[in-house]
């Protein structure tokens, strides 16, 4: 969860994530062309999926049913895991995106490994706010199955499927995850954003104002980012603007300013997809500045639900050995925060690090009688 250094995001001139966003020009369309006003992304169906659960928790859509005073601690310990779950579900198909990418040096690459790293500061995040209210990350538990809807039923007909980057995956996946909180956007049954979910998990600290613990609670440098204990309703409310902002960004007004040039992960990945900068005009941001290269990637093909079919002894040795590593991260993790270790959280940094090897073998080997390369499949054994 470390390693991971700040680029420039190279998006216009200064401005901070709050300017950025302020004039941005937000419709329910899907983006369709780069002089098309910034947009959210149409989330695309998966179809005949079930509701993605987490072990032992209501769906978001339950948790935003209790009324507000029936949010206690118990409702936020499970709030927070469903939390855990969620932001560990973006990791594995923006590690596969970001690997898959031939020039790691490329304006594409910097901005995926940005991301990532915010993520994995907001997976630590929720881990402390979860440990500071009494409770323990079930990390293991958290881990989703690939293709599938996100945890929690979050974002309502978004599929979550791993492959090399491409621009359907761009925006079918990665946009569709980070799309801002926008009442026509919502998939169907009205199902709620990340940011929505959010904004009503801070609620709900502020209504019920629990004792913050720090015992157990780690720290961390995560790319740009401190993970710190936090102790205070000062301290939740810091971290969770964060991860909003940093994901989908805000509406808040020009004056407010977030502290950095970097945009909201929507809008970089929007970026990619569109292969223009943003660029601010008469009508508000729009995806018309400088070009941004769509990059050489190797062309990992999209994992099958219940993982790659009969694949060769290699491919299938390199399965297990991704598969077995990804295990030991997720496991050793979760031990971090069960005992509030700081070796131990270096260790599970260390084992993830080894588990980009072993995916760029699985995507230079071709699929027999099919087009494109095998990939890691993120299925951790059981058991």
């Amino acid at each position: 969860m470390t390693g991971v250094r700040e680029e420039p995001s190279g998006t216009g001139g200064p401005f901070g994530r709050r300017t950025f966003m302020a004039s941005a020009v937000l419709t329910a369309a899907a983006p369709v062309s780069a002089a098309t006003p910034v947009s959210a992304a149409a989330p695309v169906r998966a179809v005949g999926r079930p509701e993605g659960t987490v072990s032992g928790c209501r769906s978001v859509a339950g948790l935003l049913a209790v009324p507000e005073e029936g949010r206690g601690v118990d409702w936020l310990r499970e709030a927070l895991q469903v939390a855990v779950a969620l932001e560990l579900a973006t990791i594995p198909p923006y590690l596969c995106g970001w690997w898959s990418v031939e020039d790691r040096t490329s304006h594409v690459a910097r901005l995926i490994r940005r991301i990532i790293g915010d993520e994995m500061y907001h997976m630590g995040v929720v881990c402390n706010l979860l440990v500071a209210v009494g409770g323990r990350p079930r990390i293991t538990d958290a881990a989703p199955a690939y293709p599938g809807p996100l945890p929690g039923g979050m974002r309502d007909g978004v599929n979550v499927y791993l492959s090399g980057l491409t621009r359907a995956f761009v925006h079918d996946v990665m946009m569709a995850i980070e799309a801002p909180e926008q009442p026509l956007a919502r998939g169907v049954n009205n199902s709620p954003s990340i940011g929505h979910f959010y904004d009503d998990l801070l609620r709900a600290f502020r209504s019920t104002a629990p004792a913050l613990s720090a015992r157990g609670q780690l720290s961390q440098r995560i790319g740009s980012d401190v993970l710190q204990p936090v102790t205070d309703l000062d301290g939740v409310e810091r971290a969770i603007e964060i991860i909003k902002e940093q994901g989908e960004g805000t509406t808040s007004s020009p004056e407010d300013a977030f502290g950095d040039d970097h945009p909201a992960h929507y809008y970089a990945f929007g970026e990619i997809y569109h292969g223009r900068q943003l660029r601010q005009d008469d009508d508000g941001w729009r995806f018309t500045g400088a070009a941004v290269p769509f990059p050489d990637a190797r062309p990992m093909a999209r994992v099958p639900a219940g993982g790659w079919p009969d694949p060769p002894q290699q491919v299938a040795d390199l399965l297990d050995r991704f598969d077995t590593a990804y295990a030991k991260v997720l496991s050793t993790l979760e031990a971090a925060w069960d005992h509030g270790d700081a070796r131990t959280l270096d260790s599970a940094v260390r084992t993830m690090r080894g588990l980009e090897g072993p995916a760029l073998e699985l995507m230079e080997t071709g699929i027999p009688g099919a087009r494109g390369t095998y990939g890691p499949q993120f299925r951790p054994p059981r058991g």
